[in-house]
């Protein structure tokens, strides 16, 4: 099964109906609560999603959501070693590091989906657009 790390920017397009991308954010978040693919955020994703979802919907209804969420996701690690790597990495985006040093250091996630895939040229993981994974990753 694909381990893959959904970042930030995938997880807001679903939350707040971004068209076009949150069709194929809600098409992956499907393939993960089908355990098809197994997806991962990071504590620091969860953290970002809650502080904006927060600004335009009460703190139970945002709870309420985000536990749907890693009840359907896996929690990537973040330690020590994650945050060094990060700190001592090229990323320009210390959030974007913090990200892919967590995804990498799993050693089972091989793709970080991300609309953002500029922001992580410095990977050495598959990075691809929700599209690209969709239309070309190996989903069984």
């Amino acid at each position: 099964m694909n381990k893959i790390l959904i970042d930030t920017d995938v997880i807001l397009d679903f939350f707040f109906d971004r068209k076009p991308y949150s069709d194929n954010a809600t098409k992956l978040l499907m393939l993960c609560e089908k355990k098809i693919v197994a997806g991962f955020v990071t504590p620091v994703i969860v953290s970002n999603v809650y502080y904006l979802l927060r600004k335009t919907a009460k703190h139970e209804k945002v709870i309420e959501n985000l536990k749907m969420l890693i009840n359907i996701l896996d929690i990537a690690k973040i330690n020590k070693a994650t945050l060094l790597e990060a700190l001592n990495s090229e990323f320009k985006d210390f959030e974007d590091a913090i990200q892919n040093f967590s995804a990498q250091n799993d050693k089972e996630i091989k793709v970080i989906v991300t609309r953002n895939v500029k922001d992580f040229k410095e990977s050495s993981l598959s990075v691809m657009t929700p599209e690209a994974f969709l239309r070309i990753g190996d989903i069984r």
